[in-house]
Order: structure tokens, then sequence, then C-alpha cells
């Protein structure tokens, strides 16, 4: 069994069997709420993180998936680049990892799960010499009125560089660094900010000046990217010591 790290109750470790996938499918299903099996072409390519509550008979409360690549050339290839124009990370030179379908079980709110989620995913960055990390990151819904706060702090704190900024692709698209004019209400910003993107940001994170309006998934997501090696020093230690 490949276990990333164990904490307290909670046990981190990579998907080993065809079951072990279906199980994350199934969570995903659930915490989604979608009406089919969420499950797509790119779960084969992937290894799937699973979070497991050992006091709970080693019920899954988490899961995750990752898709590696050497280099930004390999792009093209990942879920992300459906919906974003990502050329200009054609040059990142590093080793990448998206990282998707991240969510927790509804009925668990301990939030140990993330910190763990985030050590087993820092276990696997320092194992592999990984330089990026990125994903969508997503608001629930497809109305964009409650988040306004939310994308004008993204706006005014966190956009991408211009070196890696992604162009528009998708054809449903919310532009709020070119219509936003408002300052943000930092609390609100907060409170309305997807607890994956807020750790994101923590991080030294940034996202694309636009949202995608994914109807199918009943979300709205930004593309958001994190540079290993700007990541705090002293936000590196707390993580290192959750993955130790």
């Amino acid at each position: 069994m490949a276990v990333l790290l164990s904490k307290g109750h909670y046990r981190a470790r990579l998907a080993q069997s065809e079951r072990d996938v279906a199980a994350a499918q199934a969570l995903r299903t659930l915490a989604f709420g979608t009406e089919r099996l969420d499950c797509d072409r790119f779960d084969e390519r992937c290894s799937h993180v699973l979070v497991e509550d050992m006091h709970s008979d080693g019920r899954l409360v988490c899961c995750f998936r990752m898709l590696t690549m050497q280099n930004g050339a390999e792009i093209g290839l990942s879920y992300s680049s459906q919906f974003y124009d990502l050329s200009a990370l054609n040059e990142f030179s590093g080793p990448m990892v998206e990282m998707g379908r991240f969510c927790i079980h509804p009925a668990w709110k301990d939030p140990d799960i993330l910190r763990v989620a985030w050590g087993a995913m820092t276990a696997y960055v320092d194992q592999n010499g990984v330089e990026m990390l990125f994903g969508c990151s997503s608001f629930a819904g497809t109305e964009t009125a409650e988040y306004l706060d939310a994308f004008a702090m993204l706006k005014h704190r966190h956009l991408a560089p211009k070196r890696w900024l992604p162009r528009v692709k998708a054809p449903d698209v919310f532009r709020f660094a070119a219509r936003l004019r408002r300052r943000p209400n930092v609390k609100q910003a907060m409170l309305r900010m997807p607890p994956l993107l807020r750790t994101y940001l923590m991080m030294g994170g940034w996202v694309s000046d636009h949202a995608v309006v994914d109807r199918h998934m009943n979300t709205l997501h930004v593309f958001t990217g994190l540079e290993i090696g700007a990541i705090p020093a002293e936000r590196k230690r707390l993580l290192r010591s959750v993955a130790g």
C-alpha cells in the first residue's frame, strides 16, 4: 500500500486498484451532486490520492487526482486545457502536476482533512521534484453575484504573472479582471472563497483573469497555478511538518 502519510486518525494513500478508483469516483459523485457517475478519460491517466478515516473503518473522506507532466510542453494533455488556452505555459521547464477533482465527504467537517490532503500533496511534490501545481478551482453554482468580492480580491491581489497568464478558450466566461471596478470587502471575499483556492492563495498561488462557467459541473472555476519555488519558507516548513 503506497501510504503518503498518516496523521491522527487519517491516512492518505495512492489508489492501488480499480476498486480504489471506483470509490473515489463514487465520493466525487456524492460531493459534486452529479446525476451520473463522475468519471472521465483522465481518470485512467492520473494517480488518485485517497484520504481515509481510520476511526470509521477506513471510510473514504477525501480524494483528488494528479496528472504528472515532465514539463510545460505536455500542458495540452491536461484537463484544464479543455477550458483555457494554456499556451503560455508551454515554456515552463520543470515537472508539473495537475491537481483535480478535489472533494471532501459532505458529512465530514474536520479541517484536519484538508491539512492531511495538502500534506500528502507536499510529500508527493518533494518525492517527485515537482516545480508547479495547477488545476481548476471551483465556486459552487454558475451565478457570479454572491462571489463579486472574492473575484475582486483575485483581480487586485492574485492574478497570474503575465508570462503564464491563461487566455480565454471556453465559450462562456466571466471576465472579472476586465469587468469589476469595485474594491473587495476582504471579510466577504474570504468567506466566499472556496477552501481549496484559499489554501493555494496562502501559499502564493495565482489565478486566470477570467472564470469559466461550467454548466455541466454547475460551477464557476478559475485556472490556478502555484510555483513551488515561490511558496514562502514558513509555509513550506508548516506543510513539510504535516507531510513528515
